[in-house]
């Protein structure tokens, strides 16, 4: 296994990862983040017109993701001037593994008669120094090394609500510097990561979707996440996270997840 300093190859409709794609679960399949990054990246520019802001982006995870060359195939679902809806996915083969959709809306200046009133989320105390992401299950090489992070809530393998921060250290497309909106697609998909509600070493947590929200893309290279999870004995639950960047709240992540026993 190496790393390669990038997580995929694109060549026209076709994506092929590397060994910094792989996830914690299997040695044949990749971590959520890196084909959410990729789609991003795919979709936010594609057939752009007024409608540029990338608002809400919605990711199934339909199959486990082969480390394998993978088929990208892009469309239009929503044509508009203000709102539009594009949708992309990863083939293997001719198995449809990932889905990706992607609300856009039209950005416009709004003078407001008084001061806008908001929410009130806590804030994110700022990242550290940065630090290999750390856990018993980041053997070999996989996405936590494309990724630096900064704990700044809670401690690792304590179940409980936590907050990080991660930035990307690799591209996601080899030779092509991550736009603000991959690095928030990359990052969103460590909220049950982040923040476990049982044993790690008794339980996987597992999610086959991420929806993304945001109000305004981060600046900088650090997104944080100020996560939690809230479980079932049903065996699911639901991961929340609040977005942020280093100037405060950009957004919110949601992801449901399965929980199984080791």
């Amino acid at each position: 296994m190496s790393d390669p300093g990038y997580v995929f190859e694109v060549d026209g409709d076709v994506a092929v990862p590397t060994d910094l794609a792989r996830g914690p679960w299997s040695p044949h399949a990749q971590h959520g983040g890196a084909p959410s990054a990729l789609l991003a990246g795919q979709l936010e520019g594609f057939e752009a017109g007024p409608a540029t802001f990338p608002a809400r982006y919605t990711l199934e995870l339909m199959r486990p993701v082969p480390l394998t060359p993978l088929r990208i195939e892009r469309r239009t679902i929503r044509p508009g001037k203000k709102v539009q809806l594009v949708q992309g996915s990863l083939f293997a083969g001719e198995v449809e593994v990932v889905r990706a959709t992607l609300l856009r809306l039209r950005e416009q200046p709004v003078e407001f008669a008084t001061e806008p009133v908001g929410g009130t989320d806590r804030a994110l105390p700022p990242p550290g120094a940065a630090e290999p992401l750390a856990g018993s299950w980041t053997i070999g090489t996989g996405f936590w090394h494309a990724v630096e992070t900064s704990r700044v809530r809670g401690e690792w393998g304590a179940p409980g609500p936590a907050g990080m921060w991660l930035r990307l250290r690799v591209p996601i497309v080899a030779g092509e510097e991550p736009t603000p909106f991959q690095r928030v697609a990359a990052a969103g998909d460590f909220g049950n990561g982040v923040a476990a509600a049982f044993d790690r070493e008794r339980y996987s947590c597992i999610n086959p979707d991420l929806t993304i929200t945001l109000h305004r893309l981060p600046v900088g290279a650090w997104v944080g996440l100020d996560s939690a999870t809230f479980p079932e004995r049903t065996g699911f639950g639901v991961a929340e996270s609040v977005l942020h960047d280093e100037q405060g709240r950009i957004g919110r992540a949601i992801q449901t997840v399965l929980i199984e026993a080791l």
